[in-house]
C-alpha cells in the first residue's frame, strides 16, 4: 500500500494567561491509502489536537512549534494558508464531534452540503443541489428530497451526524478524520454511522483516522491502533494484538476501566484505584434496608404523554421501583426515555396515566407547582449534560447550594457550607474546586458537581439521564462506583437512562427496553442480557461494539 500520511516529531504547544503549554511532544505516526487507524486516549492526551495539527484548523493560541506533516509528500506545516483552502474539504476532511455545533443552525442542510460542494468545484447551485440529493442518499437519509431542505434542528442527532459525513465525503477526499463520531448516540444509530463510514471509506479507497475513547468501537472498526497518553504516543500496533497484549501501563489501565459483558462495577472501581484515583470515604450513618413486603417507592401506572404527532412520546407505560432499587431504562433514541424521565420528576405534565411516590399520586401535581410539594427534596435528577445544566454564572458551590437554599431554606452560612462540602466530599470533588466555574472544570469535575448537587438532600429516588455519556473511560469506572456506593450507603433508589447496556448490566438490578414510547421487555438485568426474548432487545445487544478481550492485569 501507498503512504498517504506521514507524522514525524511533531510538537504543539498552547499559549495561556499562565505561560505556554506543550500539548503534544515529539508524535510521529504513519497512515496508508485505505487504512483505518484508531486513536484512543483519555481527554487531554492529545487525539484531537494531532487532527487538527493535521487540517492546520487550531485554534489561535496553538502553534506547530517542532515536526513534519507530510500529506502525499507534501509538508503541509509549511503550506501557505490560501493554499490549505484547495486541501481542506477536496484532499483531507474532517467529521467534528458536536455535529449540531459544527452545522449552520440559520440554512437547510442541502445549502451547506452544496456549500461544501460549490467550495472546490465550479457547478452551478441547480447541479450542486443535485449532488447534495445524491449524498444524502449515499448516507442512508431517509426521505432524501424532504430533509434537502430542513434544518439541523429539525432532525435527530444521528441524521445531524450523517449530514456531517456527507458534507465530509462530497469532494472525495484521500483522508477523513473522524473526531468522536458517535459521541452520545443510541448504540444502533451508533453502529449504523460506523457501518456507513466503514462502506464508504472502503468503497471510495478513502483513509480513516478514527478518533475516540471508545475501546470497543476502536477494536471493531480499526486495523490498527495508536495510544496517546498527556500527548505522546506510548503503544501502537495492530488492534487485536494489542488488545489482547497491551505493554504500556497506561494501556493496560484503559482496557481495564472499560466496561465489557464480564464488567462488575467493582472491577472498574479497582482498575481507577490502581490508576491513582482517590474513592471518597463511606458514609458514616447508611440509611436503613426496608423491611421485607415494603410497597413500591415509585410506580409507574400507564403512563402516557402525547405531543401530537403520529407516535406518543410515552405510550402506555408501566413499572415500579423498590425502594433503594435500581432500574434501568434503555432504548434508542426518540424512544421516550428522556421524557419518561422528566415525568417522573415532574418537570413536564402527563398526558394521561400516574406516578406514585410512597403511595401517593404526584402525576396530577402540575410541573410548574411541584417545587412545593413535599416530595420534590425527595425526587432529584443528574442531567444527561452538565454543561448544558450548570449556571455557568454559579460557581461548584453555588450550583450545589442551589436547591438546599429553595427546598430546605437554608441559609445558616456555617450549616450550608458544611452541607455542601459534605455532598462535595461524598461525589469525589475535591474542595478546593468548589469555587471554580463551569468552564473550569473538566468533564468529570463538572459530572461530580451534577451529582453532589442531586445527592446534597439526600433523596429517596435519583433519576439518572445518562450520567456518564461522553466521559473517559476512567471517570466513568469512579462515576459508577461512586454511584453504586451512594446508593447502597443511602438507601437511594435509582431509575438509570442509558443507551450503555454493559453499564445498565453492571448498575441496574432490573431493566425495562423502550421502543417508540411503549414498553416491549422488562426483566433481570442478568436474565434480560442473558436471554433476551423480544428482537428488538437482541438487536440492541448485538450493536454494542464488541471488546471482550482476556483479562489484563493492572499495572500502577
Amino acid at each position: 500500500m501507498t503512504e498517504l500520511l506521514r507524522i514525524e516529531d511533531l510538537r504543539v504547544a498552547f499559549s495561556t494567561r499562565a505561560g505556554t503549554v506543550d500539548a503534544l511532544h515529539g508524535v510521529s505516526l504513519s497512515l496508508e491509502k485505505g487504512q483505518t487507524l484508531g486513536l484512543v486516549g483519555e481527554s487531554g492526551s492529545g487525539k484531537s489536537v494531532t487532527a487538527y495539527a493535521i487540517t492546520r484548523l487550531l485554534d489561535r493560541a496553538g502553534k506547530i512549534t517542532g515536526g513534519r506533516i507530510l500529506f502525499r509528500g507534501t509538508d503541509v506545516t509549511r503550506v501557505p494558508e490560501r493554499d490549505l483552502r484547495a486541501l481542506r474539504g477536496a484532499a483531507m476532511s474532517m467529521i467534528f464531534q458536536n455535529p449540531r455545533a459544527a452545522l449552520n443552525p440559520i440554512r437547510s442542510v442541502g445549502d451547506q452540503i452544496a456549500d461544501a460542494i460549490r467550495a472546490h468545484r465550479d457547478l452551478s447551485k441547480k447541479e450542486a443541489r443535485a449532488q447534495a440529493l445524491d449524498l444524502l442518499k449515499a448516507v442512508l437519509i431517509r426521505d432524501p428530497e424532504t430533509r434537502l431542505d430542513a434544518y439541523p434542528h429539525e432532525l435527530s442527532g444521528g441524521m445531524c451526524q450523517r449530514i456531517m459525513i456527507a458534507m465530509a465525503i462530497a469532494c472525495e477526499p484521500d483522508l477523513l478524520i473522524a473526531d468522536e463520531p458517535t459521541t452520545g448516540l443510541d448504540v444502533t444509530t451508533q453502529k449504523t454511522v460506523m457501518d456507513l463510514l466503514a462502506r464508504i471509506t472502503a468503497d471510495r479507497g478513502m483513509a480513516m483516522v478514527l478518533i475516540t475513547h471508545d475501546l470497543g468501537l476502536a477494536a471493531q472498526y480499526c486495523r490498527d491502533i495508536v495510544v496517546m497518553e498527556r500527548g505522546r504516543i506510548v503503544e501502537s500496533g495492530e488492534t487485536r494484538a494489542l488488545f489482547s497484549d497491551p505493554q504500556h501501563p497506561y494501556t493496560r489501565r484503559l482496557i481495564a476501566a472499560s466496561p465489557t459483558p464480564r464488567s462488575t462495577v467493582e472491577d472498574l472501581a479497582r482498575a481507577a484505584q490502581e490508576a491513582g484515583e482517590v474513592l471518597p470515604p463511606i458514609a458514616a450513618t447508611p440509611r436503613p434496608a426496608p423491611e421485607p413486603g415494603t410497597p413500591p417507592l415509585l410506580e409507574v401506572r400507564n403512563l402516557i404523554k402525547d405531543y401530537g404527532a403520529p407516535t406518543r412520546a410515552v405510550d402506555d407505560v408501566s413499572f415500579s421501583i423498590p425502594r433503594g432499587g435500581s432500574l434501568g431504562l434503555v432504548g434508542e433514541s426518540g424512544s421516550g426515555k428522556s421524557t419518561l424521565s422528566r415525568l417522573i420528576c415532574r418537570l413536564i405534565d402527563k398526558t394521561d396515566g400516574d406516578v406514585i411516590f410512597d403511595g401517593e399520586a404526584i402525576g396530577g401535581i402540575p410541573a410548574r407547582d411541584f417545587h412545593r410539594a413535599p416530595q420534590r427534596r425527595d425526587i432529584q435528577i443528574v442531567f444527561q449534560d452538565p454543561n448544558d445544566s450548570l449556571n455557568p454564572r454559579f460557581s461548584a458551590f453555588d450550583s450545589i447550594a442551589h436547591p438546599l437554599r429553595t427546598l430546605e431554606g437554608l441559609r445558616d452560612g456555617a450549616t450550608l457550607k458544611a452541607r455542601v462540602e459534605e455532598a462535595a466530599q461524598r461525589s469525589g470533588l475535591p474542595p478546593e474546586l468548589l469555587t471554580r466555574f463551569p468552564h473550569q472544570l473538566s468533564g468529570g469535575q463538572k459530572a461530580r458537581v451534577g451529582i453532589a448537587r442531586a445527592i446534597a438532600l439526600r433523596p429517596r429516588l435519583l433519576v439518572l439521564d445518562e450520567p456518564t455519556a461522553a466521559l473517559d473511560v476512567s471517570v466513568q469506572a469512579i462515576i459508577l462506583n461512586l454511584l453504586d456506593r451512594l446508593r447502597r450507603e443511602d438507601g437511594m433508589a435509582f431509575l438509570f437512562v442509558s443507551h450503555d447496556l454493559n453499564v445498565v448490566r453492571m448498575m441496574c438490578e432490573r431493566v425495562v427496553v423502550l421502543r417508540l414510547g411503549k414498553v416491549v421487555e422488562e426483566g433481570s438485568g442478568h436474565s434480560l442480557f442473558a436471554n433476551p426474548q423480544s428482537a428488538y432487545t437482541r438487536e440492541l445487544l448485538a450493536a454494542i461494539p464488541h471488546f471482550d478481550p482476556a483479562p489484563v492485569p493492572v499495572q500502577a
